[in-house]
């Protein structure tokens, strides 16, 4: 019985969290700085690759395994502190708290590692810095992509912000709440340290005066890894949700777009919004999603928010199921 009390315990705590994170996020938005998990992720992290990857200049050449092993030794210890960390304050909370307060204190946990109302205001302000000027929007573009914005016209801005919608739904909301699900705080921790490895450490030669080639490979492969699912995920709840061509399209036919891209995971939630939407989206060089589609207008990036947001609502009663399905199995 006691083992029963606390299951159902654990299951409605966890499961009331993830309203009560969606709610915190959008009423009051990020964290500071200084007291958000994620920063502190980052800041280990550069930490630890000024230590592990060498200086571009002097880079061996040909294949670096004792930069790869080292790396991934580094990403496996942050790791494991990352979630021992977070795996301690849930048991606490779940231990010392009643059901209604655990929840509030989970969701309070579990809101710095998701983030939908900063990238949704991102995502709009870059159109609506495009509505005063290029250069404007351009440089709005700029916070939100590594690439090259300065060659960029007003389509290709806008296109650019579409696909960052698109790809950090999936690694911003989605796949923390799917892993939260799942493994509880410390799963949405882990995918959230993944992911933050990935950017700072998943480049496949220079960045900041250091060659990544050997020394990202280990957190590029991991973020691949524990996002397969989610994106995928992301896209589906796209492909159901959009009131668009999307439905009426076969899923064989958004997995080829989604190949197109270099990544086994990005181009899924973009392949599904470029469907949704009807037009184009692209890296100049790189890809572009269907093709035959047309040029994206301003009210395709309202239209990308406002499906999008669909999505996170669509989470809420998904995560609670998969909660409560876990929960029950023996």
């Amino acid at each position: 019985m006691a083992d029963a009390a606390h299951t159902a315990h654990t299951a409605w705590a966890l499961a009331a969290a993830v309203p009560v994170a969606l709610l915190i996020d959008r009423l009051l938005g990020e964290p500071p700085v200084r007291c958000h998990p994620v920063v502190w992720m980052g800041q280990a992290l550069q930490w630890a690759g000024e230590r592990v990857a060498p200086e571009a200049a002097h880079a061996p050449p040909g294949r670096d395994l004792k930069t790869f092993w080292l790396a991934a030794l580094a990403w496996c210890a942050l790791a494991a502190i990352v979630t021992v960390a977070a795996w301690g304050l849930q048991w606490a909370v779940l231990r010392h708290a009643p059901a209604w307060g655990a929840a509030l204190a989970i969701g309070l946990l579990l809101k710095p590692l998701l983030a939908w109302r900063m990238l949704r205001g991102e995502v709009l302000a870059v159109e609506a810095a495009l509505a005063q000027s290029l250069d404007a929007g351009r440089e709005r573009l700029s916070r939100l992509v590594s690439r090259d914005v300065a060659v960029l016209d007003a389509v290709q801005v806008r296109e650019s912000a579409i696909e960052s919608l698109a790809e950090n739904l999936n690694d911003s909301v989605v796949a923390p709440l799917f892993w939260f699900a799942l493994l509880g705080l410390p799963g949405a921790a882990l995918y959230r340290f993944a992911n933050t490895a990935d950017a700072m450490w998943g480049y496949p030669g220079q960045r900041g005066g250091r060659w990544w080639q050997w020394a990202g490979k280990w957190a590029a492969r991991a973020d691949d890894v524990l996002s397969w699912l989610p994106a995928r995920l992301t896209a589906a709840l796209l492909w159901a949700l959009a009131r668009s061509p999307l439905p009426r399209a076969r899923w064989p036919q958004l997995a080829a777009q989604a190949r197109l891209t270099p990544s086994p995971n990005s181009g899924w939630p973009m392949a599904a919004m470029a469907l949704a939407l009807g037009v184009r989206l692209g890296k100049p060089g790189a890809y572009v999603l269907n093709g035959p589609g047309r040029a994206a207008g301003p009210t395709d990036t309202h239209q990308a928010a406002h499906w999008a947001s669909n999505v996170v609502l669509a989470l809420v009663p998904l995560a609670l199921i998969a909660i409560f399905l876990i929960a029950s199995l023996p």
